[in-house]
């Protein structure tokens, strides 16, 4: 490992792609204010794609994880009393900052997650997309009427916020993942406090300075940069904290419900994915590759929404993982500036969790149809792998893959079909591909997931409510129910005589 000089030294160049380096903050936010570590602590942060140097972020401690609280605790009863008209207008210049900047916030993106330039430019479009959908919705918490079963009572029902949100984001979509939970927040009357992974910070501090140009008012929206395992615990901990929206593992999720037990906070948990794509014979066979590779590759695999495990109709399994094997053989893989298919995993363990699948799913008798080594473009990156005829006790179908790697088995019936689907803790999306009528309207019931994906890929957006079943969480965010994740229901009844 390259000790913090020799990185330094090794600056990467895509820096100098930057047309407003002021956007490249190394510094938390608090409070209105630029702040560096009391310590001193840093972490260095680094391209994946060549190991370079792109900066370093102060690594806070708890207590200054509590003064982030704080300020955001004291910012709330004037936040929270804007008219919401006012709220929804701030939310629009920050929306039209980042359309502004979306070429460099692309960059940054980039350099410090590794995904190809036309993913994270479609990420920064994705992420604004969210601040300009609550921005409307700030101005529709409308006060509901209820129909009064007593004598003489007025009564009604409205919604409030609730107060100081914390929001804990991962570094595989580091701009989308906060908009989606901080717009939400701000837009029903919150005040943030968000902690970004260490790998990708950048993308999150960009958008506090890029707040901070629309005119959010300190402490509205505060950035805690440095280690989950200091930083996050005063966040579950403090009363003063109401609401915590985490993305990440179902693992992490587990550990920060139990944290989160002795406050009594809402909690939104966006966890674990283990998508099944499934094919049945009567599919349109060339749109349903197409569809294939684009759920397995997307991100170079790091996306909770990605295919795991391919489960192909008998009758056409042969043809289907040999289409897909000469789509997939096809692919570019390389850094993310030169705008490749397949980019770099975050890290080293990312790396050796794709070798251990592939060497137990070869060892339990899977056959290798492509790939299944690191690329010789550099130490984190992965050949795109096809496995085909993969036991189910293989690991690869019980655990997430997050990474480029395919799964194939054959299944001879709807039935098998549904049961190998259902057979996982998660259930964030399923896709399936058929042109049976009556069967996508049995599988979309019967499919264990939060999100259906019939003969497409894409599905996700700021309308959408966004979430899973069983071990892959609770809440929804995106669409109405992402907001009234941040609200208290109020029922007031009023004497009228």
């Amino acid at each position: 490992m390259q000790n913090a000089a020799t990185i330094r030294r090794s600056r990467s160049p895509g820096l100098d792609r930057l047309r407003d380096s002021r956007l490249l903050r190394e510094f938390a936010y608090l409070d209105g204010a630029w702040i560096a570590s009391a310590s001193g602590r840093v972490l260095p942060v680094t391209d994946p794609g060549s190991g370079q140097w792109i900066g370093q972020i102060p690594a806070l401690s708890a207590d200054e994880s509590r003064r982030a609280i704080d300020a955001a605790e004291r910012a709330f009863p004037a936040w929270a009393a804007l008219l919401p008209q006012e709220r929804a207008r701030l939310l629009k210049s920050w929306h039209e900052q980042m359309l502004a900047n979306r070429e460099d916030l692309t960059v940054l993106m980039t350099l410090e997650q590794g995904k190809p330039l036309s993913e994270a430019r479609g990420e920064i479009d994705y992420a604004a997309a969210f601040i300009e959908f609550y921005a409307e919705e700030a101005k529709r918490t409308n006060i509901e009427s209820v129909t009064a079963h007593l004598p003489r009572a007025a009564m009604s029902v409205r919604r409030q916020p609730m107060g100081v949100a914390a929001l804990v984001t991962p570094w595989n979509f580091p701009s989308a993942m906060i908009t989606r939970k901080a717009a939400a927040a701000l837009a029903a009357g919150c005040t943030a406090v968000v902690h970004p992974s260490h790998y990708t910070p950048f993308s999150a501090l960009a958008l506090a300075e890029l707040a901070e140009r629309a005119g959010l008012p300190a402490g509205v929206f505060n950035v805690v940069t440095g280690e989950a395992a200091e930083v996050v615990s005063p966040m579950t901990e403090s009363a003063a904290v109401r609401v915590l929206s985490f993305t990440g593992s179902t693992e992490i999720g587990r550990l920060l419900y139990r944290q989160s037990a002795d406050t009594i906070k809402t909690l939104v948990l966006e966890l674990g994915g283990h998508a099944p794509f499934l094919a049945f014979a009567d599919a349109d066979l060339d749109r349903a590759v197409d569809a294939a590779v684009a759920a397995k590759f997307a991100t170079s695999g790091q996306d909770c929404l990605a295919a795991n495990r391919f489960l192909i109709e008998r009758p056409v399994y042969d043809a289907f993982v040999s289409r897909f094997a000469a789509r997939v053989a096809a692919l570019s893989v390389g850094h993310g500036l030169e705008d490749p298919d397949i980019g770099p995993l975050m890290n080293e363990a990312a790396v050796r969790k794709q070798e251990e699948q592939v060497a137990d799913a070869l060892a339990k008798g899977a056959r290798l149809v492509l790939g299944g080594k690191r690329h010789p473009a550099g130490p984190l990156y992965f050949q795109p792998t096809i496995l085909a005829d993969v036991p189910a006790d293989a690991l690869i179908f019980r655990e997430e893959t997050f990474g480029p790697i395919a799964g194939f088995a054959a299944f001879d019936d709807e039935a098998e079909a549904c049961v190998r689907a259902n057979a996982t803790e998660y259930g964030l999306v399923a896709y399936m591909h058929s042109s049976d009528p009556g069967r996508i309207a049995r599988l979309s019931a019967a499919l264990q997931f939060g999100m259906v994906a019939v003969n497409r890929t894409k599905i996700t957006g700021a309308p959408i409510p966004f979430g899973g079943m069983k071990q892959s969480g609770l809440g929804r965010e995106g669409a109405r129910l992402g907001m009234e994740a941040f609200m208290d229901v109020k029922y007031i009844c009023q004497d009228a005589a």
